[in-house]
């Protein structure tokens, strides 16, 4: 019986799904035939008392009435935690689980981004600042999923004479793809950090150092693009630079991480109904918080030497010195001080923009990205969009579109793809400009990156960003 089956008959999920499976197995041992076992699991289901203290069944008995006492015992939030949010238009799925999110016994304030859209629990653009408590799919599955822009010492007309040179670059020092490597593995110091935080983080070294300094799929891309600054800023002086930008998380490793511990968090809260389950919290001073809490930080550390790795190699491979150097990530749980009181603020898709604070929105493979200045909004937890945001599904962009109508956007930008799935094309995102002018109470524009030479994980690859 799979799991499918087991919640049909009307298993609690959960620790009760995996009571369940070492059950079956103990039972298939014993000679147990399916027919059997599936009236077996019918009548615990429907009367669990009676197979209190029972040699096999025991324990599964015992599990369901533990989660039937959890959800008997559950008390949300009186009234919903507020939250406000920026844009119109929103996807409604995406605004019901943020008001879901919202009816959490450990919610405090939420905020929600004009690039919002579905995801797991917490909507992608979800901010959630809760109390003395982690949340792993509010956090994401691509833990820390970061944006890095270098200014590169190149003419800006190297995107045209040298594009060739430019290309091979791109081609050589990057990887793409789920289970992407190097031949010869990249060296970073975050190899010398504690990996042993946490059995998943200790067992997936060597994964991640493999993958060490590539960039998986989905919207993930490194690319050259013209830098424009219309004002004095950022330590240069007002112009069109040659710039790199790049955009990509944890890689396999952060997607363990968040796997192992939103399984744990849901095992743990058995009592949370059906649209909440996704939103299962760990406690930060437990030993599960804290191991996740750790070992969310370590992914953190971790992204962001893969994009240090990805810069460092494109800009010795060119001969080139550095001129600037700005990096923000999302897909990350903060300790905060907001409304007088200590929180731990989840952003899931959206960029931290406290007064001051300068961070990266890219729009799309073709369309511009802004570097932008936080204004430290209250009512947003100090937050911005991280990004233009999907106006369409995946499946629904690779049905609607084909690649003669992405090449006709491209090329009227002067943008070369030297790679990507057709569920990226520009026209599946949101206008960036619209999502822009949706927070211009959350953040001043800094600067405006065009991309010119893109390179994203070929076609087919399974989307994990």
């Amino acid at each position: 019986m799979n799991k499918r089956e087991l919640l049909h008959m009307g298993l609690p999920g959960g620790a009760c799904l995996e009571v369940a499976n070492r059950t079956l197995a103990k039972a298939r041992q014993r000679g147990m035939k399916r027919a059997r076992l599936h009236t077996e699991i019918r009548a615990i289901v429907k009367n669990p008392e009676t197979f209190r203290g029972h040699a096999l069944f025991g324990e599964l008995a015992e599990a369901i009435l533990a989660a039937r006492a959890a959800r008997a015992s559950y008390r949300e939030r009186a009234d919903r935690a507020p939250y406000r949010q920026w844009g119109t238009d929103l996807d409604a799925a995406a605004v019901q689980q943020m008001e879901n999110a919202c009816r959490l016994p450990v919610s405090a304030r939420g905020a929600l981004m004009p690039d919002a859209h579905v995801g797991y629990g917490l909507p992608i653009g979800g901010v959630l600042g809760v109390r003395h408590a982690v949340i792993p799919y509010a956090v994401g599955v691509d833990i820390a999923c970061r944006m890095k822009l270098t200014v590169l010492d190149l003419p800006l007309h190297a995107l045209g004479g040298q594009r060739e040179r430019l290309r091979k670059t791109l081609e050589e020092e990057t990887r793409f793809g789920i289970g992407a490597s190097f031949r010869k593995r990249r060296e970073h110091e975050v190899l010398d950090a504690d990996w042993d935080v946490s059995s998943v983080t200790q067992r997936n070294r060597d994964k991640a150092w493999s993958q060490l300094g590539t960039s998986g799929s989905g919207n993930h891309f490194v690319e050259f693009g013209v830098l424009t600054l219309p004002q004095a800023d950022l330590g240069l002086e007002a112009g069109e630079y040659l710039a790199l930008l790049s955009h990509s998380g944890s890689r396999g490793t952060g997607a363990s991480v968040a796997d192992h511990y939103s399984r744990l968090a849901m095992n743990l809260h058995p009592e949370l109904p059906k649209e909440l389950k996704h939103l299962a919290w760990l406690d930060l001073d437990s030993e599960p918080g804290q191991e996740y809490w750790q070992a969310m930080h370590l992914m953190g550390r971790y992204a962001a030497a893969n994009h240090a790795c990805i810069h460092r190699a494109i800009s010795r491979r060119l001969g080139v010195d550095v001129l600037l150097d700005i990096e923000n990530h999302h897909n990350f749980a903060w300790k905060e001080v907001h409304d007088d009181e200590e929180m731990v603020v989840h952003r899931k898709g959206a960029t931290p923009a406290a007064a001051g604070v300068v961070g990266i929105i890219p729009g799309s493979m073709a369309d511009p990205g802004y570097v932008v200045r936080g204004k430290g909004v209250a009512d947003s937890l100090d937050s911005a969009a991280h990004g233009a945001g999907r106006r369409m599904s995946r499946k629904q962009a690779k049905e609607q579109f084909r690649w003669k109508q992405a090449s006709a956007y491209l090329e009227e930008r002067q943008v070369v793809l030297l790679s990507a799935g057709l569920d990226e094309v520009p026209m599946a995102y949101k206008n960036i400009d619209e999502v822009m002018a949706a927070q211009a109470e959350l953040v001043e524009v800094v600067a405006r990156f065009q991309p010119r030479l893109v390179k994203m994980a070929p076609e087919g690859e399974r989307a994990e960003d």
